[in-house]
């Protein structure tokens, strides 16, 4: 049976048999459009400026936060002296752990093996008597802190327990080609910024001391020297990288900091090492004892 379609039918028919037959022309064009590449600017097929489906600039993107002081307009100040409260794991950290005794490490073969050799009298004599006193432990020790602000970018942590030193540097993007040491290279930031009582209703320290803004410290540590996780001998090598995050809120008149821990080492971890240490802030200095480094 033959069909006649009239004018108006024929244009339609037409115009139907074009979009069925344009994804078919697409996809044969799409390989030849590949292999030659992205056309120049102003050329047919060059991305439009700004597009998104492009490679352009998303005009919808929210511009990049200013940079701030951290001394005077970060979110917290942990500036004070500060106690260790010790209520979890106070067999391994209030007392040297024996020898083998490392339960809850997710630890290596190569690992065991080098903790289940541990030798403390070795450690003193080469004179590593402060394996376990590196940026990856250190806040486990029942230790005092005594924090205070270098300059305007640079905070400084210092511990009792072993006397180290720690400097946190905001706005830094690399540690420099330093000689690895037991505290690292630290680069700081402030993170989870939030208007002031949003979920917390009482902030850290003194009411009105900071902007009108709260969040958190978050320190990623590296250039680290070999050193324990325990006293006990636990290792960490030198690819190792700390990541922590500073908290604090006040309570009852108490003000905490809570300082959590992540050890991320390929060399003698099977998976990252957390931790959650707590600190109750001091009026003074009252109890601060610095003592050397112990191996035992």
């Amino acid at each position: 049976m033959k069909v006649v379609l009239s004018g108006k039918h024929a244009r339609l028919a037409l115009i139907a048999v074009a979009l069925a037959a344009a994804p078919f022309v697409a996809a044969q064009q799409a390989p030849a459009q590949r292999a030659s590449g992205p056309a120049a600017a102003g050329q047919p097929g060059a991305p439009e400026p700004g597009n998104q489906r492009n490679t352009g600039p998303n005009p919808f993107a929210p511009p990049p936060a200013p940079k701030i002081n951290p001394r005077t307009q970060g979110p917290l100040d942990l500036s004070g002296y500060w106690v260790s409260i010790v209520t979890e794991d106070w067999r391994y950290r209030m007392l040297t752990p024996a020898k083998g005794d490392y339960p809850g490490i997710p630890l290596n073969l190569a690992a065991r093996a080098i903790a289940n050799s541990w030798d403390p009298a070795k450690d003193e004599a080469s004179g590593n008597a402060c394996k376990a006193y590196g940026a990856a432990a250190i806040m486990r020790m029942p230790t005092r802190l005594h924090i205070t602000w270098v300059d305007d970018d640079t905070l400084k942590i210092e511990t009792d327990a072993g006397e180290q030193t720690r400097l946190i540097h905001f706005y830094s993007a690399a540690p420099p080609d330093t000689t690895p040491s037991w505290q690292g290279y630290s680069v700081a930031s402030f993170e989870g910024l939030r208007p002031r009582g949003f979920l917390v209703p009482v902030a850290a320290g003194a009411p009105g001391s900071r902007p009108a803004q709260e969040g958190y410290m978050k320190v990623d540590t590296t250039n680290l020297k070999p050193g324990y996780l325990r006293k006990n001998g636990v290792p960490y090598g030198a690819k190792a990288k700390v990541e922590e995050y500073f908290e604090s809120f006040s309570e009852a008149g108490i003000t905490w900091l809570i300082v959590t821990s992540v050890v991320n080492d390929p060399e003698y971890l099977d998976q990252e090492f957390i931790t959650s240490s707590q600190f109750k802030k001091q009026a003074d200095a009252t109890g601060w004892n610095p003592t050397p480094c112990s191996a035992k």
